[in-house]
């Protein structure tokens, strides 16, 4: 059962992470590039369930491994938190975007910044995750 809880939890990280790690590298082109704000729009829509199932898995994998202290709970309540944040109201926004024929144009700076803040609180909480896995199962 351990070896399932530790396989779940590494595939989290992979799938979240890793779909974490191409949308900011998106998000990050796409501050003062059209083309890449177009690109950050259209590659969000397959990343934000990526990242979900990502959570879900560590979650579970967590739990089942008997990993889940108060650091993981609150660093993946964090990214909960974070989640619905670009979910329901930035995601929200970038489709109204693309369906007003406005998918090339640039964010408005307080739209980059609240991405920008939610970005590190996405690397903080997910790294920070990986390390205590890394620390607590492996050590």
């Amino acid at each position: 059962m351990y070896i399932l809880s530790i396989f779940t939890i590494c595939a989290g990280f992979i799938i979240g992470l890793g779909a974490v790690t191409v949308i900011d590298i998106h998000g990050f082109l796409g501050r003062k590039s059209k083309y890449w704000t177009e690109t950050t729009i259209r590659a969000h829509k397959v990343t934000k369930p990526l990242i979900w199932i990502g959570i879900i898995l560590v979650s579970i994998g967590m739990f089942s491994a008997g990993l889940l202290s108060n650091i993981p709970v609150f660093l993946i309540t964090a990214l909960v938190i974070n989640g619905c944040f670009l979910s329901f109201y930035v995601s929200r926004r970038l489709l109204t975007q693309e369906r007003e024929g406005k998918a090339q144009e640039l964010l408005s700076q307080s739209l980059q910044t609240k991405i920008t803040i939610s970005f590190f609180i996405s690397f903080i909480c997910w790294w920070t995750l990986v390390y205590v896995f890394v620390t607590s199962a492996l050590v």
